[in-house]
């Protein structure tokens, strides 16, 4: 994420405020507020804000910024095994028809390629300068199936679909921090949620969600919701050939990949042979009884890194 660490905004606890709105949520569709999505009946819900700066560089150019928006919101649809069916947005204007137009023009193309209509939304303006904000809210209807993050239990396999840590390194390239690279710049700018593999997984698993901060910080609150320990072997975690490339296969490549966020793959749990999927799907790990996460390589256990991925804040 491209604002890590800005001291000029307010210390918050993001997970304390979340505890605090449990005592408003208290209906059974929202799932306690420890999943990604709401569900009503068939329906599936659930609502993604992107800020410039925040999740995403001043730079980037607007269309891409509106296919993530789309795309960031689609990943969640995927953990639940959902079908996306229309979209609601919020958007602010700042006086640049320029990159509006922009914007509007990337929103399209999304929204044909994923095939999820635009139904309404509403929009705001703000004074030049301010830092854009926009929301989607993306509903999906669920194929009878609706995984949440609880439902891991001791002795699953722990999984991930497609590859780790190409998005962190695309963030570097499109900071100018690190020479030109189109996999690794497209990985950042434009991620592609999992939907097919989604639809596919969701009866044959007992817990999915998304990576969205970092894979560490994902499988922790996996384990956390389910009431259960974590162990993953970084040995094992998927990397790209343009991420060997250009950062290496050492331990420390390999805690930057898993920490980095943006990845928009699938992180699931299953005791049960998986499908053929249309997506390549690796073992990472297991889970275990009791609690917290543990990492593991080829000389042992590992650390586990202060910093596991993306918090606000």
């Amino acid at each position: 994420m491209p604002s890590r660490g800005n001291a000029h905004l307010p210390s918050v606890d993001e997970a304390a405020f979340i505890t605090a709105l449990r005592g408003i949520a208290l209906s059974p569709e929202a799932r306690g507020l420890r999943d990604d999505v709401a569900v009503l009946g068939d329906l599936v819900l659930t609502h993604d804000t992107i800020v410039e700066g925040v999740h995403y560089l001043p730079s980037d150019p607007p269309e891409s910024v509106a296919w993530k928006l789309v795309a960031v919101n689609l990943s969640d649809l995927a953990a639940k095994g959902a079908v996306p069916v229309a979209a609601l947005m919020s958007y602010t204007l700042t006086g640049d028809d320029a990159w509006d137009a922009g914007f509007v023009a990337g929103l399209g193309e999304a929204t044909r390629h994923f095939g999820i209509p635009l139904v309404g939304g509403d929009t705001v303006g703000l004074p030049k300068g301010n830092a854009r904000v926009t929301g989607m809210t993306a509903i999906g209807r669920s194929g009878g199936t609706v995984p949440s993050r609880s439902g891991a239990r001791s002795g699953d396999a722990l999984f991930v679909t497609g590859v780790i840590g190409d998005a962190g390194l695309g963030l570097k390239v499109a900071q100018s921090l690190a020479a030109n690279d189109d996999v690794l710049l497209r990985a950042y700018q434009w991620p592609h949620p999992q939907l097919e593999a989604g639809a596919i997984l969701a009866p044959f698993v007992t817990a999915m969600m998304d990576v969205s901060d970092g894979l560490l910080i994902d499988a922790t609150r996996l384990g956390e919701a389910s009431g259960v320990g974590v162990v993953i072997d970084l040995d094992a975690i998927p990397l790209s050939a343009a991420f060997r490339g250009r950062a290496g296969d050492s331990q420390a490549a390999r805690m930057t990949a898993t920490t980095a966020g943006d990845d928009y793959q699938l992180l699931f749990t299953s005791a049960l042979p998986l499908p053929s999927l249309p997506c390549p799907v690796t073992r990472i790990g297991h889970i275990a009884s009791g609690a917290g996460l543990k990492l593991l390589d080829h000389s042992g256990i590992v650390a586990v890194p202060d910093v596991r991925g993306w918090e606000h804040l």
